[in-house]
């Protein structure tokens, strides 16, 4: 029985199909015949055609809408590119922070990649709240104000509106990018001793006000230094030697680590991690892209020549402080190889747009050579900077500075000779603009000093900047983090506590210990 019922139920689903399949093609039956005579080749045409006729019809309707004016164009042009070399910029800390690592001991890595992470976010938080209106918000030659928390109008932060001027947002993010740069200087040559916390506070007082108010003197158009004639394209000052100031403050406070000089020699902590170091370096010279090209704040022609004598006085820091240390340790040392490119960088952010490209390979060599020597002046007062930020951003940011006052070229292809150009001393422009270059060097560093030793003073009355010498011995990762950047690795501590007895015979503690 029920198999008769399965049998019929299929017999008219069968004829169901037949009798679709047999209606739908009567239906098509006169589109085929039509279509016989046509080739593939024309059928093809037909898709294209409706394409085509989509398209002419959407142009058609987007005559009617109003026309980008050129001045709307180039805004729009001004804005991408500066949101590129804002976010190069940006990633610079990724750089700081494979340097600094790579540079120190592998028990204090997660520290500093801690310090370089956090940095950012806290220099972002404070200059957004007050540091940008104190930087560029309206005011006197000292200071500026008002439109706090990014909420003036783009007068209030000396723009013009868009498309004329930047985006007050984007302006914003390209500046708090530099903010962050001046603090992430410090972490490098307090490294491997202070407490987390320290710097954390410091950090925030740098960014929400030392460095806005010496940076509102420069790059604000109401700055008492700006109006005087000194010129700091990109920031070998205001970032760099900002920067460099505070952290040689803050070494100083803090005091060498455990070890490194002992019965009048000066004992070498090396670095454990070259690879990322050297990955560091790169790139930070790709980010230099942005830092120095971008603060033309603008797409013009302006910025591949920029870009080239970045380029240049980078390589040629590069090459000489290979040689220098190779001459004078008799070996090419590769941190002196990091250092030296790092130095030429910092020394052409100054006059990256005044000088010529012979220019920019000369200040290239210049802080190549002094940056190698810089760095032994410093172990022979006793300032312990693991990475040596203060020689490679203070002392390059000052050489870097003075250069404009020598070096700038008024008919170089960015200034072209136009009214009101930048000369120095080799291109006719007399004493004036050096004098002005040290005037600013001097009025930058010593408010920075001043304001450093104060913070610095209080934090370590209230706090104490240093970590005890168990945590110091042991590492910052566990003793400030509870963590280890190398799980399951032999770290120096252990050797020198003498955990390592476990490990059968002294080639085999030799070939297992990573400092």
């Amino acid at each position: 029985m029920f198999q008769t019922t399965l049998k019929k139920r299929k017999s008219l689903d069968l004829n169901r199909r037949s009798n679709t399949k047999s209606s739908s093609s009567s239906y098509l039956e006169p589109l085929q015949s039509v279509l016989r005579f046509f080739s593939p080749y024309w059928l093809a045409c037909i898709p294209l055609a409706a394409i085509i006729v989509v398209v002419w019809n959407t142009a058609a309707v987007a005559q009617d809408a109003e026309a980008l004016t050129p001045e709307q164009v180039q805004g729009a042009l001004n804005a991408t590119w500066v949101l590129i070399a804002a976010i190069l910029v940006i990633f610079m800390n990724a750089g700081f922070a494979m340097l600094e690592t790579g540079f120190c001991r592998q028990k204090n890595a997660v520290n500093i990649l801690a310090k370089n992470l956090i940095v950012f976010a806290l220099a972002t938080l404070a200059y957004w709240a007050i540091g940008f209106s104190l930087m560029f918000g309206t005011g006197n030659g000292f200071l500026g104000g008002g439109g706090w928390f990014l909420a003036g109008e783009p007068a209030t932060y000396g723009l013009e509106p868009f498309p004329t001027g930047l985006p007050v947002p984007l302006f914003f993010l390209f500046q708090a990018a530099f903010a962050g740069t001046a603090a992430t200087i410090v972490s490098g040559a307090v490294a491997e001793r202070i407490k987390f916390v320290d710097f954390i506070i410091f950090s925030l007082l740098l960014t929400a006000i030392s460095y806005p108010i010496t940076g509102h003197w420069v790059w604000s158009s109401s700055g008492w230094l700006f109006n005087l004639g000194f010129h700091d394209f990109a920031g070998s000052t205001v970032v760099h030697s900002v920067g460099g100031w505070a952290a040689l403050v803050g070494a100083a406070f803090l005091g060498p680590r455990e070890g490194k000089y002992q019965n009048g020699r000066i004992s070498a902590i090396p670095g454990h991690n070259m690879s990322i170091a050297t990955l560091g370096c790169l790139i930070l010279w790709i980010g230099w892209f942005g830092f120095n090209p971008g603060s033309a704040l603008a797409a013009n022609e302006t910025v591949p020549f920029i870009a080239v004598t970045t380029n240049l006085a980078g390589a040629a820091g590069g090459v000489t402080a290979t040689f220098t240390s190779w001459i004078k340790d008799g070996k090419p040392d590769l941190s002196m190889v990091i250092n030296g490119i790092l130095a030429g960088l910092v020394g052409i952010t100054a006059g990256c747009y005044v000088v010529d490209y012979w220019g920019a390979l000369i200040i290239g060599i210049i802080t190549g050579v002094v940056v190698v020597f810089s760095v032994s002046f410093f172990d022979s007062i006793k300032i312990d900077d693991p990475v040596g930020a203060t020689s490679v951003h203070l002392v390059c940011g000052i050489l870097g500075t003075l250069a404009v006052g020598i070096f700038a070229n008024p008919n170089n292809i960015a200034q072209g000779g136009a009214e009101g150009a930048i000369a120095g001393l080799l291109y006719g422009g007399g004493v004036t603009q050096l004098i002005n270059q040290i005037i600013g060097i001097l009025a930058v560093g010593a408010f920075t000093i001043i304001f450093s030793a104060i913070a610095w003073g209080i934090i370590k009355a209230v706090l104490g900047m240093r970590v005890t010498i168990e945590e110091e011995i042991n590492g910052l990762d566990i003793g400030e983090h509870g963590m280890e950047a190398y799980s399951g690795f032999v770290k120096e501590s252990d050797v020198i506590s003498g955990s390592t007895s476990t490990i059968s015979g002294s080639s085999s503690i030799a070939s297992n210990t990573e400092f």
